[in-house]
């Protein structure tokens, strides 16, 4: 072979920037591809747990009497598998979080992103979202040393552990979600329409409330079923304020335990490995994420059906 085939040989051999660039692009595509699948295996690979671990349990509990069962004393030598008490408690405290959140939240993203000025905003908002960055079991001990105490000297026969603490410290815990989506949502309204109303001679605050959280409400609905579905998975503030003991009540004056708390207790270690009580945390497991995935579907045709584009 003549060195002038070799050297064309070598050209030949070499790949221009066009094959490098693509080359490139499909490398990037391919690490983006396993990280969307790692989470949809992730996903999966929970549910399988949950639901291959819960047949074993309903094997031998009937799902009526899971579902309808206002006893839940599984560690008891009469022992009841009906997860009412537990629900019962995961609503109020959820329940009353969301009185606090979303009025204190919604409160807050309108005046960030219509009253606020810029430089304050930018002080503002990060300082609100360092209150999602605090330890949850931070969250629950303020709640039982110094939250409990002040609504003790208020009501004097609330008990030291109770549903109304731990769902007022939660709902403080939940405002940056509400408050961050919700002005991220308000602040992608055009600004024509509030020029507008401005023109129309409405004020600042009736644009804020009338057209830009009209305009706004798929969003601000996310936030709402977010947060919902934060409060209903929290679980330090629950398990160190609210109590374990699972009763059947509706009053946030009472102490009671959900689902998450139950979980806590029954994964210190001390229940033997494939035992109906062990395989009732999976039970529970699986009534939580089929509550949240219900929550999240309402979300989802929320914002579909009250999207706006702009």
């Amino acid at each position: 072979m003549t060195q002038k085939q070799l050297q064309l040989s070598k050209k030949s051999k070499q790949l221009t920037p066009k094959q490098i660039r693509n080359s490139r692009e499909k490398v990037i595509e391919f690490i983006l591809f396993l990280a969307a699948f790692s989470s949809v295996a992730t996903t999966i690979a929970i549910l399988y747990i949950l639901i291959d671990e819960s047949v074993l349990f309903f094997q031998e509990v009937s799902i009526v009497e899971f579902l309808t069962g206002t006893q839940w004393t599984p560690l008891f030598a009469d022992a009841q598998y009906g997860i009412l008490p537990l629900l019962s408690g995961t609503l109020v405290t959820s329940t009353v979080a969301m009185f606090v959140a979303i009025p204190l939240g919604t409160i807050a993203a309108i005046y960030l992103s219509e009253f606020a000025h810029p430089k304050l905003r930018e002080i503002v908002k990060p300082w609100l979202e360092v209150l999602a960055a605090i330890p949850t079991v931070v969250y629950g001990y303020f709640a039982l040393l110094v939250v409990t105490p002040i609504l003790q000297s208020i009501f004097p026969m609330l008990p030291g552990f109770n549903m109304l603490s731990a769902g007022l410290v939660m709902g403080l815990m939940i405002i940056p979600f509400v408050s961050s989506i919700s002005e991220d949502a308000m602040r992608s309204v055009p600004v024509g329409l509030r020029e507008g109303s401005y023109a129309m001679g409405a004020t600042r605050l009736q644009t804020a409330l009338k057209v830009v959280f009209p305009s706004a409400i798929s969003g601000i609905s996310a936030a709402y079923i977010l947060a919902v579905s934060r409060a209903v998975g929290e679980t330090m503030i629950v398990t160190v304020a609210a109590g374990l003991q699972p009763q059947l009540t509706w009053n946030p004056f009472d102490q009671a335990a959900t689902i998450t708390a139950y979980i806590v207790q029954v994964s210190l270690g001390d229940i033997p490995h494939g035992t109906l009580e062990y395989h009732t945390i999976f039970a529970a497991g699986l009534t939580l994420v089929l509550m949240t995935l219900v929550l999240n579907i309402i979300g989802h045709f929320l914002a579909k059906r009250y999207r706006e584009i702009y």
